[in-house]
């Protein structure tokens, strides 16, 4: 019996290394090949029974020289699949020579024994050591006398990983009939785990594997985080880029509180307003799509301030007269300032009209409208009203009708001159404002007249 002091010796020494997983749902099958030895002494049985010679309970249970027997080979065979947390169920053949039972030696016969099981373990799947207890019946030969039996006993295994370990047992077989033999079964063997499917590689069974194609981790279900993040790629929505859970897996490399998928300017500090992109100017225009990101302007000049030639605030499309400064009021012109209007009217003072005529009264008048003229021509870009005057001579239908006549012929004179037409506008006032007494002649003379007045764009 030394081999089987030197099979103990060994699977001491070998439980002393390694770790593994007890039998679970990855790898539901186990068999187990090994060697038994079947010791009648240590049952308690009486001098009734039909073999006598046997101690009382565990007594020298380990007296392997005198009480065991055993033949070296695989004697040995069992079979057991996962049913649920901790409990396996399966099927044991067993194969021996008898030649002693407890302190009797017998003639030499065969010992079979065929038994159904019932194990449940004593620590989870994750355990590298795995205490477990058994029951059981079956159904024990001893030559060609059988009888039934129940079974009880408990066991150690070791895994060295997640599909091999070792196996010790011992199993109390209480047997029914006169010829049967009570005694323990002591099992030593190699077990081996299989049925599980891991198609990645992973160490993640597939049954239990969310992404069964892609090797993964444990912690993510066997899925992979190929960034490192912490974050499976399944859940990341940037899984090639390391990034942080509040931006679901995502970076913000610029910092501005948006992830790089959502950032149209991954690399500089913006605003959301602008998808992540910085507004310089504060125009509305995002920097990388403004042609002026350091001026303000409208989106319908791509960003840039529109053009303002003449510098009066007005942009050169709005403005009337681009190139000469002048009021929004006269559309971006120039307007006559009142000196000027002063003095026009001090010039047109001189202009005489005839009595209930619009025609020039005398050559005067000309001189008088050429310089006029001159003066109008330093404003090219302004507007003027020529407004005609009547005194109350005739109705005041008829006066109205004069005066507009006169500012008409005032107009077509400076026009005859070289004046721009297009710039000056007439006005009849009739005898409505005037600047004399019309009781007098003098009044009524004075009273026949025209006026400037600035005029809009």
């Amino acid at each position: 019996m030394k081999s089987i002091k030197q099979i103990l010796i060994i699977c001491a020494l070998t439980f002393a290394f390694s770790n593994a997983n007890a039998q679970d749902a990855n790898n539901p099958w186990v068999v187990t090949l090994g060697v038994n030895a079947v010791d009648a002494y240590p049952t308690n049985a009486s001098s009734i029974d039909t073999y006598g010679g046997q101690g009382k309970w565990f007594s020298e249970f380990f007296n392997t020289e005198d009480h065991w027997n055993m033949i070296p080979a695989i004697t040995t065979i069992s079979l057991s699949g996962y049913l649920s947390d901790n409990f396996s169920i399966g099927s044991r053949f067993s194969l021996n020579s008898i030649t002693k039972v407890g302190d009797i030696e017998t003639s030499e016969f065969i010992y079979k024994s065929l038994d159904a099981t019932v194990r449940y373990s004593l620590t989870d799947a994750s355990s590298t050591w795995e205490p477990f207890t058994e029951l059981g019946g079956g159904y024990t030969w001893l030559g060609d006398e059988g009888s039934p039996s129940f079974n009880f006993g408990a066991g150690l295994n070791y895994w060295f990983n997640d599909n091999l370990g070792l196996t010790y047992q011992t199993v109390y077989k209480h047997t029914f009939a006169p010829e049967g033999i009570k005694h323990f079964q002591h099992i030593f063997g190699v077990s081996i785990k299989f049925g599980g499917v891991d198609t990645d590689g992973d160490g993640v069974y597939d049954q239990f594997d969310e992404c069964p194609e892609v090797a993964g981790l444990p912690e993510f279900g066997g899925c992979p985080d190929t960034d490192g993040d912490g974050i499976a790629d399944r859940d990341d929505a940037c899984p090639e880029a390391a990034g942080s859970i509040e931006m679901n897996g995502c970076p913000d490399s610029d910092g501005d509180g948006l992830s790089d998928l959502e950032d149209a300017c991954p690399q500089l500090a913006g605003s959301a307003a602008m998808n992540g992109c910085p507004d310089s100017d504060g125009d509305g225009i995002n920097d990388k799509d403004d042609s002026c990101p350091t001026e303000a302007g409208p989106t319908a000049n791509n960003g840039c301030p529109w053009p303002d030639a003449d510098l009066d605030g007005i942009p050169n499309k709005d403005d009337a007269c681009p190139q000469l400064a002048g009021p929004a009021s006269n559309n971006g012109c120039p307007v006559i300032p009142d000196s000027i209007i002063a003095e026009l009217n001090k010039e047109s003072s001189m202009i005489r009209f005839k009595a209930e005529s619009f025609n020039l009264l005398d050559g005067e008048s000309q001189i008088v409208l050429s310089r006029i003229k001159t003066i109008l021509d330093s404003y090219p870009k302004s507007q003027v009203v020529v407004e005609g005057h009547a005194s109350s001579d005739g109705s005041k239908g008829y006066n109205q009708k004069l005066s507009e006549e006169r500012a008409a012929s005032v107009k077509d004179a400076l026009t005859a001159l070289g004046a721009d037409g297009s710039r000056i506008s007439t006005v009849g006032l009739g005898e409505a404002n005037p600047i004399k007494d019309n009781k007098r002649a003098a009044g009524r003379k004075s009273n026949r007249r025209v006026q400037f007045a600035v005029g809009k764009n």
